[in-house]
């Protein structure tokens, strides 16, 4: 930091299984990736290449160059294994994986309807291949699931193999964890907790209130995802309590 504060907390050390920061890239270029990577290249911890974007995205090799030299992961975001699969192409999509070298994937059923053992199938596959984070939650807006359900899925992907798993929320944070204004179903969030550790799951909070609310709840070191490049560095003075919105909340440490 470039100056001392004190009755800040501690942040977890990179690389770290708490405190996760989840930057979603819906299409960057090169430069804006070198300017992201400037600014905010310490406090994300992993890049997602949004849905299918990796599909469409010019010099998608040396975005990864770029990523990779910076020590950050990047991984495809869930919809793509979606189109592979239901294409039954799920050994291309490995080959794919392989190809760009890629350490981590992302298994989702947020599009399709798949059963769930086989979803939990295709997590042990490619456990071995690379580290699975896996996604709970519809992108239907008009899909609820109860919460025993939610803790019921969670809890089956991370034994078969999932190393986090995600709540969904899309890109807009009007889905799955959240109502479609945006606002946290809390009661939801809460019920899981009583079954899933907290450390095992990266909610997506693309919203500023949302991202407040869950490090209110859980603290600086909570996972957060879908984060936009330009609202990271934000996102890490909330987490410190260097924002209006957290000011307060970490005073007394």
């Amino acid at each position: 930091m470039n100056y001392t504060l004190n009755n800040v907390p501690q942040r977890e050390p990179k690389p770290r299984e708490r405190g996760f920061t989840m930057a979603m890239d819906k299409g960057l270029s090169i430069r804006e990736v070198e300017d992201f990577i400037e600014v905010a290249g310490e406090y994300v911890d992993i890049v997602k290449l949004g849905w299918a974007t990796s599909y469409v995205v010019p010099n998608l090799q040396k975005k990864l160059d770029v990523f990779k030299a910076a020590g950050i992961p990047v991984y495809f975001g869930g919809t793509l294994f979606e189109a592979f699969v239901i294409r039954n192409q799920f050994d291309d999509y490995r080959r794919v994986l392989d190809k760009y070298n890629m350490t981590f994937a992302e298994v989702s059923d947020g599009s399709l309807e798949m059963d769930h053992d086989k979803k939990c199938e295709y997590i042990s596959t490619l456990a071995e291949q690379v580290t699975v984070l896996s996604e709970v939650g519809s992108k239907d807006d008009a899909k609820i699931i109860p919460p025993y359900m939610w803790i019921n899925l969670m809890q089956k992907e991370l034994d078969a193999g999932a190393w986090k798993v995600i709540g969904e929320a899309r890109e807009g944070g009007n889905v799955g964890l959240f109502r479609s204004t945006g606002e946290v179903r809390s009661g939801l969030v809460e019920e899981i907790l009583t079954k899933v550790p907290f450390e095992k799951i990266l909610w997506e909070a693309p919203q500023k209130a949302q991202q407040v609310w869950f490090i209110k709840l859980l603290g600086t070191n909570v996972n957060l995802g879908n984060i936009a490049p330009s609202e990271v560095v934000p996102l890490e003075t909330i987490r410190l309590g260097l924002r209006g919105d957290t000011f307060s909340q970490f005073l007394d440490i």
